[in-house]
């Protein structure tokens, strides 16, 4: 196999040598659901859909894990935001008197949607954080008893991972222990080292009763990174081939994560993956300083697939620049692909749909995406492609019109273009519509067809009217007439 992916714990691309033959793991970090969805969250579910199903288009069986951080105190502030008064109209994403729970699933739906509109398929399994407690005990007495974590001495329910027990810490991010910030995620008056992060955080006086679980430790809740390290090894074992997620996640989150796991005797991942980050004019997204863009109001200006094909469409690790014009150039070339495909199946009709495998796709594709997903080269493959098929047509030559609509239609499967737009309660919203406006129209152009039949020059001249006025352009040519979306 010629997979190759940037392990960022070795900051070296290496070959992909996966755990078990034809198989391969993934899990990779979702959202702490506290709020709605940003375009870093779905650049990066993006990002490892794309990983995902080029994975199974090189014939391996994908297992994925994507987690939902559902209990966090940023959950529980929001929460007790809901209760004050007057919060609802400083905020209209906050509901009145909302318990930290419903606002969790709340949001969580939100991000359901988003993923969905944009065409990222739902991992295997999705676990959250809440339906894990017993393996996060069982995970922390393991650390207690290899001598890798402590409980505070003040007795507050407050256990610590004590990070000078594992040499190792710091070598994710290779940086040294003692040019780290102090941990901010618990109370430090128990702790060893200010370094020192929470594997469990003893109830406070202002925690809801709902957000306390029983523990040998004293009632109380987990804290963020011991989260993950439970729910992967549920799922995918003490051992898995990748991890993945934001950059932004590298440090504490995946340093502490990887820390903890292996202190526990755990290989656990064997690659770690990162996407990079989404800017706005060079400068990161800040509300603050009122420079962002959420994906929904992307959505709403430029549809699902310009949407996934934006966002999907830089190379993983790279910083992704947002412009005023990024959708526009974005859209241009979504038109290109869809005038193609539209044309072509016209001419030759569809082809059959069915999985997409690598050895099917113009092997400059394929080595691209081998080469640690680089997707713009891919793309790049993806629009001579369409460029040939358009001088194919021209020519008349069906074969090859047949040839590269197969290719275009693969590669855009693999690039996830075909199912952005999909609704939540399953179905591609946008091949719908497609199917819709193709019936309609090759309607119209019957009538039209008809009329001339009929030498009716009027009607047909009032047909082809009414679709320009509808944006669509008529070519007649000695095979009959082709229709596209105006622009195509």
């Amino acid at each position: 196999m010629s997979l190759r992916f940037y392990d960022t714990a070795r900051a070296e691309v290496r070959p992909f040598e996966p755990i078990e033959a034809g198989r391969a793991s993934l899990y990779y970090c979702g959202a702490t659901v506290q709020g709605m969805p940003h375009v870093g969250h779905v650049r990066s579910a993006i990002a490892f859909d794309q990983l995902t199903r080029w994975l199974e288009a090189r014939d391996l069986r994908v297992t994925v894990v994507r987690n939902v951080t559902d209990i966090d105190d940023k959950i529980l502030a929001k929460s007790q935001d809901s209760f004050r008064e007057g919060a609802a109209g400083a905020d209209p994403s906050v509901v009145p008197e909302e318990p930290w729970w419903a606002l969790a699933y709340r949001f969580e739906q939100e991000f359901h949607r988003a993923y969905a509109a944009l065409g990222v398929r739902r991992p295997t399994y999705e676990p959250r954080a809440t339906g894990h407690i017993p393996e996060m005990h069982a995970l922390i007495q393991l650390l207690i008893d290899r001598g890798h974590a402590y409980p505070a001495p003040d007795a507050s329910g407050d256990v610590y991972f004590d990070v000078r027990s594992w040499p190792a810490y710091g070598s994710l991010t290779r940086q040294h222990i003692d040019d780290m910030q102090a941990a901010p995620d618990a109370d430090p008056r128990g702790k060893k080292d200010p370094r020192d992060f929470a594997l469990w955080k003893g109830s406070q006086e202002t925690d809801p009763v709902t957000a306390s679980w029983s523990s040998p430790w004293g009632t109380g809740r987990p804290g963020w990174h011991l989260e993950c390290s439970s729910m992967v090894t549920k799922y995918l074992g003490t051992e898995f081939d990748i991890h993945g997620g934001g950059l932004d996640l590298r440090f504490p989150h995946h340093e502490n994560e990887m820390a903890q796991s292996q202190a526990a005797g755990h290989a656990f991942a064997r690659y770690w993956m990162h996407n990079g980050m989404v800017t706005f004019g060079g400068e990161k997204m800040s509300k603050s300083i009122g420079n962002t863009v959420t994906p929904q109001e992307m959505i709403d200006a430029a549809g699902p697939r310009v949407v996934r094909y934006y966002l999907g469409q830089a190379h993983y690790r790279s910083v992704l620049d947002y412009r005023e014009t990024s959708l526009q150039e974005a859209g241009a070339a979504v038109a290109r692909i869809d005038g193609f495909i539209g044309k072509a199946a016209t001419r030759v009709g569809a082809p059959a749909p069915g999985s997409v495998r690598a050895a099917d796709l113009p092997p400059a594709f394929a080595d691209a995406m081998d080469d640690d997903l680089n997707v713009p080269q891919a793309l790049a493959v993806l629009h001579t492609t369409v460029r040939s098929g358009n001088t194919a047509l021209s020519a008349g030559d069906d074969a090859a019109v047949a040839a590269c609509l197969a290719a275009v239609v693969g590669m855009t499967g693999v690039l996830g273009l075909d199912d952005a737009g999909e609704a939540a309660g399953g179905g591609t919203a946008d091949a719908a519509l497609s199917k819709a406006l193709d019936t309609l129209v090759g309607d119209r152009i019957a009538e039209r067809i008809e009329a001339r039949t009929a030498r009716d020059w009027a009607r047909a001249d009032a047909i082809r009217d009414a679709l320009a006025r509808a944006g669509v352009t008529l070519e007649d040519s000695a095979e009959g007439a082709r229709w596209s979306l105006s622009g195509n």
